[in-house]
């Protein structure tokens, strides 16, 4: 499978050392909070980007344009519950990196050592759209929410709502593109394995 292996590269390296390298960065940070005894956050901050307030006063703009500020709500010394709800708005998307890159080391890895064009390789392709489409969505419904909860708890003028929550919501057009355009290769593969299978049937 030395051929199946070439045509991998340099994406199955570069792959493997990004994950091995944000391994390592997750666990030097867990170990540095351990060692400091500090699990909360100093400062938690939130940005109200459904929000803009017109700047008076000088500014660098040029003459007729006019420069808008997006509110920023920051709490100092913030208690556990403010704490977990700005992790909240990080960490599933920050989860879904690594184990989507996983999923790839894996895919790249078995695709290097059985070939390309196999059952199996489509089924980690077809697992890692899957994961790709529905954990996008899962990240920023769940993101998304930590925000506004957090912006209800800092701001006076928002309230945790449906309102709140679209007027915070981005979709994530690429990746769920890019699941689905993984689930259609994977369908793809899955045919060239059955004609291979066929082809050294005939051969």
């Amino acid at each position: 499978m030395s051929e199946d292996r070439k045509l991998l590269e340099p994406m199955a390296t570069v792959v493997s050392v990004v994950l091995r390298a944000l391994l390592a960065l997750l666990t030097a940070g867990l170990v540095l909070r351990v060692v400091r005894g500090s699990w909360g956050d100093a400062v938690v901050c939130v940005t109200d980007d459904s929000t803009t307030v017109s700047t008076t006063g000088p500014t660098l703009a040029e003459s007729g344009v006019r420069v808008d500020s997006v509110p920023r709500y920051c709490a100092e010394s913030p208690d556990t519950y403010l704490s977990v709800l700005h992790q909240l708005g990080t960490l599933p998307t920050t989860l879904l990196l690594i184990s989507g890159l996983f999923l790839l080391h894996r895919l790249l890895r078995d695709a290097a050592r059985d070939g390309v064009h196999t059952e199996r390789t489509a089924s980690r392709l077809r697992l890692l759209g899957w994961w790709l489409l529905v954990g996008s969505v899962v990240a920023e419904v769940a993101e998304t929410g930590a925000r506004a909860a957090l912006l209800a708890e800092l701001s006076k003028a928002t309230d945790f709502s449906a309102g709140t929550w679209l007027d915070l919501w981005t979709p994530p057009y690429l990746a769920v593109l890019t699941g689905l355009g993984l689930l259609t290769f994977a369908r793809i593969t899955r045919v060239g394995a059955a004609l291979r299978i066929d082809l050294e049937g005939v051969v």
